[in-house]
């Protein structure tokens, strides 16, 4: 399944570069042809990104699930994003990870990728 992310700092992008899937960085004028997981990052107080924001508003149709990286350091709005756009477009949040996550990170994105994937 394509992944379809964002990167602020470069944590998002370095995940992505860990997993073996193709994938594609957004631009808010990026027409999605098919299915697609978002990788995004939280911005202020759990928001998510006016790039994200206006992406998905014209590809939200094929979101088919959505992860997010954040700090822990926030409490409650840790990678609050992903639950926002989950809330928002009705699609699972796979996995929530801090800054460019850990091994185990990718393995449950990964497995969570594959169980969408294969409905």
């Amino acid at each position: 399944m394509l992944i379809a992310y964002d990167s602020k700092t470069g944590n998002v992008r370095r995940f992505v570069h860990k997993i073996d899937l193709p994938h594609v960085e957004i631009d808010p004028d990026l027409v999605m042809d098919e299915p697609f997981i978002l990788i995004t990052y939280t911005t202020g107080f759990g928001q998510v990104p006016d790039k994200v924001s206006a992406f998905l508003k014209r590809n939200h149709s094929l979101l088919r699930g959505v992860s997010a990286s954040g700090n822990r350091n926030w409490g409650s709005s840790f990678a609050k994003s992903a639950d926002t756009i989950a809330s928002t477009y009705g699609v699972p949040v796979i996995s929530k990870f801090e800054l460019s996550g850990t091994g185990r990170d990718v393995e449950h994105f990964t497995s969570g990728v594959a169980a969408i994937a294969a409905h």
